[in-house]
């Protein structure tokens, strides 16, 4: 994946953008589960009333309060609250929120700061509850006993706490402040709500308003965190899919630019199939992946790492139930990816060899009828189709198991929360909304767990996808350019010099061509003959340097065709392949394959050159007739014929006929010759055929046997000189039709 990132500069901002907007998700997302807990602990459970520290206190309720207190708390405590009786400002205000107000004054909280308001929640917590304690009659006898002290039956324990001296009341507050020591900081609160909610009742504070109001606050907080999380993982999603789709995009136009800047070379090394598997099925790895990498990778430790943060200011005594799943899930993993790994690696050539078993099988469709090798055929491609079913059931049996054992991590996660929670709930150490939103913060780290383990389960065949692309980007073409091109001399006359050309095929032990030596003057036509395996196709492939020769050196009109570029030298050559090949489209999309702006009239000059007139002539949409793929819907001669046309379209000043007249009828091989000679006059013609008939008015014919020139000249000279010419002109025409 590395090899390929420089593919992803472009996009480097949507990247960014998602990353951020990716941060902003897990940030809402993680919110969510402590707002619940909120609603369920405050809204519900403590009925609207967030704090221990109460919003208004009657008069004599702060007196006995202050009793519990030090000089300086409860100096301290009166500054931030403020006396309300009927002269105070804003009283109709406040007796309308607090009825009780009508008969007695209210102390009101003041706008103090949180951090005030953090000081003051343990010091009213705790007098709140000795207040509370003391209120009962048998929980005060009994504290009083402590002391030594008897109460009496109907005794006012406040009036008597009053005129205690403050050595008793600290004793008695040092005793109550053992067994607050014995409980939590959560409990000491939850329990000093309580007495906040009787106080508000005695005030005629409506509760059931407040709580809903509180309920109703929070909750439309979350939803509005909800939709912000939703909006950012849509645009992430939308940026993550631009993202990929364009690297995909942009892999498949880099891979096509790369093998079209090919050379035999190159196509020796990679096949045809393994070139398509890799253009479509590993770019479509590889672009979904990068679109699974922006939407999980980044996401999934930012929900995992905070989810563990959050889980642990929630309770820090179950942190050891996520570490125990947590811990399962990786076992799981590793086990799951050391199993999956190896088949990962084969699925792709696989594949690749399920493509070449199909494309040979539809290319060679009319061979394997003709000798009925249709079961055997059958039997190949089932052979590619089992093994990679075959692997590909093994990954999936393996990777299906993941859900289920997941299911089952999460469900035994659940209970053990519960369970464990429920013990804690019911010490008070823990409220039923912290332990719901604990369970949440569990359920997306495992989650995001899950995530990051699928990726680590995709990503090898992405790897393997990504080398198989790079393999082919980083190829260095055997035939390149020269670093200062040559430019041919100008008039370009088109005389072509082989100067002691040697060639050897890639991973060949020897050499194919031997001391090749001719020339091929400008404006004539040269012939090259010979049996098969001779070198003929060979010497034309080496033209326009679809590969380069071993030693020696082709010159055309003086210059060495590797001192210049391979678009100037191609530019001037009509190629006609041995094997025609027309492409999808219209007669004249083919036709302006070889020249884009060639008018009307060369067209027709040139379909009249090359016999294949009356053919479009004949069908009613002319130039406008589709084409098949590989010319599919047409003759091997009308093929041929159309390619020698669209060569001619070009009007290169040399053109190379790779045994293009194979597939044409006597006739017609002969009126197409005669045309070629009389319109194209001055034009260097290089022909390759098994003909003699096609070649013996030529006026320079090479005769090639094993890769070396045996004989050259024209067809008398070659009868009485050359013995291969001779045996291979007779094996095909008579004396007669030879004199």
């Amino acid at each position: 994946m590395v090899r390929l990132v420089k593919y992803l500069k472009p996009y480097g901002w949507m990247v960014l953008a998602a990353v951020l907007l990716l941060f902003i998700q897990a940030y809402t997302e993680l919110a969510l589960p402590d707002y619940m807990s909120r609603i369920v602990n405050v809204g519900i459970q403590q009925g609207g009333v967030e704090s221990a520290v109460p919003e208004a206190i009657r008069q004599s309720q702060m007196e006995r309060l202050t009793l519990f207190m030090s000089a300086a708390d409860r100096s301290r405590v009166l500054e931030d609250y403020v006396l309300v009786d009927r002269s105070a400002p804003g009283y109709e205000k406040t007796l309308q929120r607090y009825p009780a107000l009508a008969q007695v004054e209210v102390y009101i909280l003041k706008d103090v700061d949180a951090a005030e308001k953090a000081w003051l929640e343990p010091v009213m917590s705790k007098a709140l509850l000795a207040v509370s304690a003391l209120a009962d009659p048998a929980k005060a006898a009994a504290l009083a006993k402590i002391q030594g002290i008897t109460l009496p039956p109907g005794t006012d324990v406040f009036a008597l706490l009053a005129k205690m001296s403050p050595e008793q009341r600290a004793a008695m507050q040092a005793a109550m402040e053992k067994q607050f020591a014995a409980m939590s900081g959560n409990m000491l609160t939850q329990s000093a709500v309580r007495v906040v909610q009787s106080e508000y009742n005695a005030l005629g504070l409506d509760q059931s308003s407040l709580s809903t109001r509180y309920i109703l606050r929070i909750g439309v907080q979350m939803l509005l965190i909800s939709l912000l999380a939703a909006a950012c993982a849509v645009s992430v999603g939308f940026l993550s899919a631009r993202t990929g789709s364009g690297l995909g995009r942009d892999l498949r136009r880099a891979l096509f630019s790369k093998v079209e800047s090919f050379s035999s070379t190159e196509f020796d090394r990679f096949s045809t199939a393994s070139l398509i598997t890799r253009t479509t099925n590993d770019v479509s790895q590889i672009q979904n992946v990068v679109i699974m990498l922006l939407r999980m990778v980044v996401f999934a430790p930012i929900m995992g790492l905070g989810g563990i943060v959050r889980a642990l200011n929630t309770s820090v005594s179950m942190s050891w139930i996520i570490a125990l799943a947590v811990g399962i899930l990786l076992l799981l993993v590793i086990t799951v990816f050391s199993i999956s790994l190896p088949k990962f690696k084969i699925i792709q050539s696989l594949i690749d060899r399920l493509n070449l078993v199909m494309r040979e099988n539809l290319a060679g469709m009319m061979v394997v009828r003709a000798f009925n090798r249709q079961d055997y055929e059958e039997a190949r491609f089932d052979k590619a189709n089992a093994n990679l079913t075959s692997t590909s059931l093994f990954i999936n049996r393996v990777m299906v198991v993941m859900m289920p054992l997941m299911m089952l991590i999460m469900n035994g996660l659940s209970l053990l929360i519960i369970w464990v929670g429920a013990h804690q709930v019911a010490q008070s150490n823990l409220q039923v909304g912290s332990m719901m939103a604990f369970m949440q913060y569990a359920m997306q780290i495992v989650f995001s767990f899950l995530m990051i383990s699928f990726m680590f389960i995709i990503l090898p065949r992405a790897q393997v996808s990504a080398n198989r692309i790079a393999e082919v980007l980083e190829t260095a073409p055997v035939i390149c350019d020269p670093a200062e091109p040559k430019t041919f001399p100008q008039p370009f006359r088109g005389k072509i010099e082989f100067q002691g050309v040697c060639f050897r095929y890639p991973d060949a032990d020897e050499d194919i061509l031997h001391e090749v030596s001719f020339t091929a003057e400008a404006g004539k036509t040269t012939a090259f003959i010979g049996s098969t395996g001779s070198g003929k196709s060979t010497i034309i492939n080496l033209i326009p340097r679809f590969f380069d020769v071993t030693c020696g050196a082709i010159k055309i009109d003086g210059v060495d065709i590797r001192e210049v570029r391979q678009h100037d030298l191609r530019a001037k050559i009509g190629y006609i392949p041995q094997k025609a090949s027309l492409f999808s489209g219209t007669v004249e999309s083919n036709l302006r394959y070889a020249n884009e702006n060639a008018s009307r009239e060369l067209m027709d000059e040139s379909v009249q050159i090359a016999q294949v007139k009356d053919f479009i002539d004949s069908s009613p949409e002319g130039y406008a007739s589709e084409v098949a793929q590989g010319g599919g819907n047409v003759s091997g001669g009308q093929k041929q014929r159309l390619s020698i046309a669209r060569a001619l379209v070009k009007q290169a000043p040399i053109y190379i006929f790779d045994d293009s007249f194979s597939a044409l009828d006597f006739k017609t091989d002969a009126a197409l010759r005669r045309a070629l000679k009389e319109k194209t006059a001055g034009k260097t013609f290089l022909i390759v055929t098994q003909r003699v008939s096609t070649i013996k008015n030529a006026d320079h014919i090479i005769v090639l046997d094993n890769g070396k020139i045996v004989g050259q000249g024209t067809h008398d000279h070659l009868m009485k000189d050359c013995e291969t010419y001779r045996e291979i002109a007779l094996s095909q025409l008579s004396m007669e039709e030879l004199a």
